[in-house]
């Protein structure tokens, strides 16, 4: 490290959970963000800060006057402007020493196979049932570790998945892909602003942890916030050895 990056990096290099061999591990990183919304803002923001030297960031959507109550990486100067390259700008402002890669369309299996075998963690910042299977599956595929979240109305969901664990359920285990899930979207529903920033803020709090690799392993836990009485619960779960992604036998799972 250099010395612009030992002062601003000196907080994190003080903690003995991750000193100057933890920063370098961070710098060295490459964080895959799917989302750029309520979550990603946050997530982006604290990575980018944090000192993850590459980070891309898919999503499709463009700015808009709806997404300023939540999405805190946004301004209403930037609204029109693609979300990946309003976070880049955020991020930028805080820390322009990292590479930040922007992909402005839906994270498909093609892009996620290109872009997972160079890629440190993925945070699942999406509001849609069946791209968090595709996002899952893709994980599991290439043994890359993965923070999901999710937040509608009150309620916030979180859930690591590590398939470098041979223990580690994948969110197919809890989420079958065959099951009926009624999508449900802030834009009918409705979302509690500071729902989405302690979310986003957990995935990324938990991705650092993996990355640096300290901490507790939340890995085989479905993490739930009530913000009505902002209580956490947690529920153990377990890898489903019949798991169509990632039980055994499995050809696609690597262990």
């Amino acid at each position: 490290m250099n010395d612009d990056q030992l002062l601003r990096y000196s907080r994190h290099i003080m903690l003995d959970e991750i000193g100057i061999e933890g920063q370098e591990r961070i710098l060295a990183a490459h964080a895959v963000i799917i989302g750029a919304g309520g979550l990603g803002s946050p997530a982006a923001l604290y990575l980018g800060s944090a000192g993850v030297g590459r980070i891309t960031i898919v999503d499709n959507d463009v700015v808009d006057m709806t997404n300023l109550q939540r999405q805190i990486a946004h301004t209403t100067e930037r609204i029109g402007m693609p979300k990946v390259e309003s976070i880049r700008t955020a991020v930028h402002a805080i820390n322009p020493g990292i590479e930040i890669r922007c992909i402005q369309q839906r994270a498909t299996e093609t892009l996620l196979d290109e872009l997972l075998p160079e890629a440190s963690i993925v945070l699942d910042c999406t509001d849609n049932y069946k791209t968090r299977q595709t996002i899952n599956a893709a994980c599991v595929r290439h043994g890359v570790p993965l923070v999901e979240g999710a937040a509608i109305r009150v309620d916030g969901q979180l859930m690591v998945i590590d398939p470098r664990n041979p223990d580690s359920p994948c969110y197919a285990c809890v989420f079958p892909p065959e099951a009926e899930f009624e999508e449900v979207q802030c834009s009918t529903m409705g979302v509690f602003a500071p729902l989405v920033g302690l979310i986003g803020t957990q995935q990324a709090a938990e991705a650092l942890k993996l990355i640096v690799g300290f901490g507790r392993s939340s890995v085989g836990q479905l993490q739930m916030l009530d913000a009505r009485s902002m209580e956490w619960s947690r529920m153990k779960i377990a890898r489903v050895k019949t798991c169509d992604i990632c039980g055994t036998p499995n050809t696609n799972y690597k262990k």
